[in-house]
């Protein structure tokens, strides 16, 4: 009966062999495959948060407190303390950049002296006020809209895109009710400056910036606080209508209805500076999850950690408050509070307010909306960290499973290293490479020996040799 034998791979190598699978070699192999698979088994936690209940709690503390600082003081347009605030500070901005443009200043109303400055610098042949009494009919066009009905006015890629167009053609083009119109010829002394079409580039992109910051706080007549730019997150209902009007695809009424519901936005004061004071609560609420979650965990690092045991470094990892899905789930609590509160207080406003139906201009006037799309960030995220969970769950259980079996191979492994030590043995084929046939020959019936080769397949002589190569018949 023949016994079992274990047959480790030989590399055949030019002037040689390698023998990568000695028992060394197959151990090491099998220990590298454990730190992978055991790479791979940890990965699934990183996916996994790992939140307690005061985690939990503080995140929706955080949100609550920071959906009643938006109700009180964000609240809508005219009636929004932190608004005043962020009202001043892009005057602050208007002056600034007046300055580097070589605005002088003005003592008694720097402001609207900024303003006009900027007005007479970066001269645009979009910026009609107003088509007269006729135009103003027909159009609805008028001082307090034309910011928004002026596609070149909206700071987005389409509305730099018409500012060139209107500044190469002398055109103005605006949207009004649900239609695009073009004004031909919009104004007479207007010239764009550049002597090629690379420098007339570069007039327009800085007349529309300059432009911009002429209008991100009213105009220089303003007795008010004026009209400033629309917000970014509403000029995309003039963008599908003028898309639309270009590729010859009739506007649906929906499209007119939600443009309308942004015009009226805008006429109430939600341009970009209201848009500003929104985000502060959403600011003040991921800074205050991620400061709590970093304390929390340094907290526990130095607890739980022996004074020479302490590193930077792991503090650092520890702390982190960015990439680990424990704070981005805190996060999603955070802004979930955050907008139950704010959608709450925007809907009983829009039903207070609605004469006994429901009024959308005073919700969305309320509504939150930098702290809705942080919320959709943080749900898409989580998600997508569900879905990756899932699958990282799956290679990590068949990773365990591959892991017993290679241990139990390991085992194995380490029993023939200490019934085998053959190491010296592999070494013949270097002894032939050195002529050093005898020792060489040797070798091999040794190694032969320790491999379980039956007695009667080993060569032990010459004769054995000769009758091997070169059989009698």
């Amino acid at each position: 009966m023949e016994k079992e034998c274990i047959l480790l791979e030989i590399n055949e190598c030019g002037r040689g062999f390698s023998y990568t699978s000695s028992v060394e070699s197959a151990l090491s192999q099998a220990e590298q495959e454990i730190k992978h698979l055991d790479e791979t088994i940890e990965s699934v936690k990183t996916l996994k948060p790992d939140c307690d209940a005061i985690d939990y709690a503080l995140a929706a503390s955080s949100g609550a407190l920071c959906g009643l600082l938006d109700v009180f003081l964000i609240g809508k347009p005219g009636e929004s303390p932190l608004g005043d605030i962020t009202d001043k500070w892009f005057e602050n901005r208007t002056c600034d950049f007046a300055r580097i443009c070589g605005w002088k200043g003005n003592d008694e109303n720097p402001t609207k002296s900024a303003i006009g400055f900027l007005e007479r610098t970066f001269k645009v042949p979009y910026d009609q006020r107003g088509c007269g009494d006729s135009g103003s009919m027909v159009f609805g066009l008028n001082p307090s809209n034309h910011h928004f009905k002026s596609l070149a006015h909206n700071p987005s890629l389409l509305g730099l895109f018409f500012s060139i167009l209107d500044q190469f053609t002398n055109s103005s083009h605006f949207v009004t009710n649900g239609e695009l119109i073009e004004l031909v010829e919009a104004d007479g002394k207007f010239q764009l400056r550049g002597t090629n079409v690379f420098g007339k580039l570069w007039c327009g992109f800085a007349n529309w910036i300059g432009h911009l910051m002429s209008d991100v706080s009213g105009a220089s007549g303003s007795i008010t606080r004026g009209t400033g730019i629309p917000s970014p997150l509403w000029t995309w209902t003039n963008s599908i209508i003028a898309i639309k009007a270009k590729l010859h695809i009739p506007t649906n009424q929906f499209d007119k209805d939600i443009n309308d519901l942004a015009l009226n936005l805008f006429n109430e004061g939600y341009d970009i500076r209201f848009q500003t004071a929104q985000a502060i609560p959403v600011l003040i609420n991921e800074l205050v999850v991620r400061l709590l979650y970093a304390i929390r965990r340094m907290m526990k690092y130095y607890s739980q950690t022996e004074k020479e045991c302490r590193s930077f470094k792991d503090l650092r990892n520890a702390c982190e408050p960015f990439k680990n899905a424990t704070v981005k789930r805190m996060l999603t609590v955070a802004h979930g509070t955050f907008c139950l509160i704010d959608i709450g207080d925007a809907t009983v406003r829009g039903f207070a307010t609605g004469g006994g139906s429901f009024n959308p201009v005073e919700f969305f006037l309320r509504l939150n909306i930098i702290g809705v799309g942080r919320l959709t960030i943080s749900l898409y995220g989580e998600t997508k960290r569900e879905i990756n969970y899932y699958k990282a769950k799956k290679d990590a259980d068949f990773a365990k499973r591959e892991k017993t079996i290679i241990e139990y191979y390991i085992e194995g492994l380490n029993i023939l290293k200490e019934k085998y030590d053959d190491k010296e043995y592999l070494s013949f084929v270097e002894d032939l490479r050195n002529n050093e046939y005898i020792k060489a020959f040797v070798k091999t019936i040794e190694l032969a020996r320790k491999r379980n080769v039956p007695p009667t397949k080993i060569l032990t002589t010459k004769i054995d040799i000769d009758n091997y190569f070169n059989p009698q018949k």
